[in-house]
């Protein structure tokens, strides 16, 4: 195997941590996604990581709540799914480091975007929690943020589908999946990919995310080695 990125940005939904479940951690899971990912640093990748935090809490999901302080209950819940996906990579060999953009230093470095780098040039996979430490953003435009700040080749974005399709295929058995797209079509179309604002960031920096499924967790080896499964994004 060959890689065919230096520096990749992994964006990891919480929900694909639970397993099963669909709610809380499914440790066999989290620890084989952690194999995946040691594998990429053994063919020379570097790894920084996002993770959201939707197996524990969702900003959105009490209306009755502020949104800020449900935000913030959300930034807390990726820092649980941070924790234990290091604890994952520790066990499978790699060396770790967390950051968090909220200071929480007994138990994760704060964010410093130098230091991040440094750790990725130095082989370590680095994990960012706490999204972008502000309420109202998704972890998806952490990630597009972070990839951007650490100059990430690609974004990777692991969920619990195979790509992008033109409808639900859930509930639509005659659903298309599209093999490419551009960010300005994922606009236009309303397509529920990634958060807007990540998308807009993603085609102005032209920074491109590769959509695909982590039902298998090797399909991150298979991205990394250029396989050409999922759906690419990208404006060129």
């Amino acid at each position: 195997m060959q890689a065919v990125y230096k520096r990749i940005l992994l964006k990891l939904s919480g929900e694909a941590l639970a397993g099963a479940a669909g709610f809380g951690l499914d440790f066999d899971v989290v620890y084989n996604i952690a194999r995946c990912v040691q594998t990429c640093t053994e063919l020379g990748v570097e790894v920084g990581i996002v993770v959201g935090g939707g197996n524990f809490w969702r900003g959105r999901q009490s209306r009755r709540m502020d949104r800020t302080r449900a935000d913030h209950m959300g930034m807390v819940a990726t820092v649980i799914n941070a924790l234990a996906l290091a604890d994952g990579l520790e066990q499978n060999g790699a060396t770790v480091r967390v950051q968090t953009a909220i200071g929480m230093q007994n138990i994760a470095e704060p964010y410093i975007r130098a230091r991040a780098v440094r750790h990725l040039e130095k082989g370590r996979v680095v994990i960012f929690g706490c999204g972008t430490g502000n309420p109202f953003f998704s972890t998806d435009t952490a990630a597009s943020l972070r990839a951007a700040e650490i100059d990430a080749e690609v974004i990777l974005m692991a969920k619990t589908v195979d790509g992008v399709y033109d409808k639900d295929p859930s509930i639509h058995p005659d659903a298309s999946k599209y093999t490419r797209l551009s960010f300005s079509e994922v606009l236009r179309l309303h397509l529920d990919v990634m958060d807007m604002t990540a998308a807009s960031m993603c085609r102005d920096l032209q920074l491109p995310v590769r959509i695909f499924s982590l039902e298998d967790p090797e399909n991150i080896v298979r991205v990394v080695c250029g396989d050409n499964i999922g759906t690419l994004l990208s404006e060129s």
